[in-house]
């Protein structure tokens, strides 16, 4: 049984069609196609059909596929062992995430890896997606650094490994000079009737503006659905507008006030997620520690900030 069959089978399982696994490999379609060709007579049965403009498994194909994904965990587990015999995790992890949360976690990991893992080089791609899609970043990323409001494992990420990193406050921005910008806390029925700066639907973010809408019974006036959180900002600052901005990474003055939000789940859960063979790389672990450091920091500084 030829390992890289299983690896191919694997591959297009969470691929979903050869053009990407192409893409993914650095080869040709045609070369895939046949790789695919060989692994069908190898096994004797049809392991692969058309499936719109892509292929699905059949039935042959993902139980070998799911040998694939046991052999990478088993390689893992074993490059693993021989790095900790070697006494030093190596290489290179590539990352990507939302940069609000990257941007409290990744510079003192970076500072502390340069400082402690000199053989470790880390690479970062900083992407802003629905929930259900940073799942899909774990094909082609070590560490996924994703974001729910509603369960410590986002939408869309079963069979893959999910360590929580960080517990986020999402608090209500408004500019200094807005009505409600003295109150130390505000309720669902107090933002109602006022215009707000969203997010795209389907991002986390927005269950927070549901839930207001479902215990109020009204509708909000969501005159804006954008994704950066810098150009949120600005926009509130020089308006009456609200919007929800994260507490620990939301620059204080900068004519923002943040307040806590009562009444609903204001909390994220900021995680990293994982394919279980990386997860169990040791330059991966140590990463995963550094982010972890970061995260203690954040949270007394943003703690200390708010309460002054």
């Amino acid at each position: 049984m030829d390992p890289r069959h299983l690896e191919l089978l694997r591959a297009l399982d969470e691929r979903g069609s050869i053009t990407a696994v192409a893409a993914a490999t650095f080869r040709t379609p045609s070369a895939v196609s046949q790789q695919l060709k060989a692994a069908t007579r190898e096994f004797g049965h049809t392991l692969a059909e058309p499936a719109g403009r892509g292929l699905r498994l059949t039935a042959a194909g993902r139980l070998l596929a799911a040998g694939g994904r046991d052999v990478a965990t088993a390689i893992a587990g074993v490059q693993a062992d021989w790095e900790g015999y070697l006494g030093e995790a190596s290489g290179e992890v590539h990352i990507a995430g939302l940069p609000s949360a990257l941007s409290y976690l990744l510079p003192r990991a970076l500072r502390e890896l340069r400082e402690t893992n000199p053989a470790i080089t880390l690479h970062t791609t900083d992407v802003d997606l629905a929930e259900h899609e940073f799942a899909g970043l774990s094909s082609d990323h070590d560490i996924v650094i994703a974001h729910s409001l509603v369960s410590r494992r986002p939408a869309g990420t079963d069979g893959l490994s999910v360590e929580s990193l960080a517990r986020e406050p999402i608090d209500v921005a408004l500019s200094n000079s807005h009505p409600l910008a003295d109150r130390t806390e505000l309720s669902p029925a107090d933002v109602v009737d006022v215009p707000w700066i969203g997010v795209p639907l389907g991002y986390p973010f927005d269950t927070i503006l549901t839930s207001i809408e479902h215990i109020t019974g009204r509708s909000l006036d969501v005159t804006q659905r954008i994704r950066d959180n810098r150009l949120i900002e600005s926009i509130v600052a020089s308006s009456e507008h609200l919007a929800l901005l994260p507490r620990f990474t939301t620059p204080r003055g900068r004519g923002l006030t943040l307040i806590p939000l009562t009444g609903v789940t204001t909390e994220r859960w900021v995680v990293a997620v994982m394919r279980p063979d990386t997860a169990r790389r040791a330059a991966v672990r140590r990463v995963l520690e550094t982010l972890r450091t970061g995260t203690g920091t954040a949270t007394s500084t943003a703690t200390g900030t708010a309460e002054a």
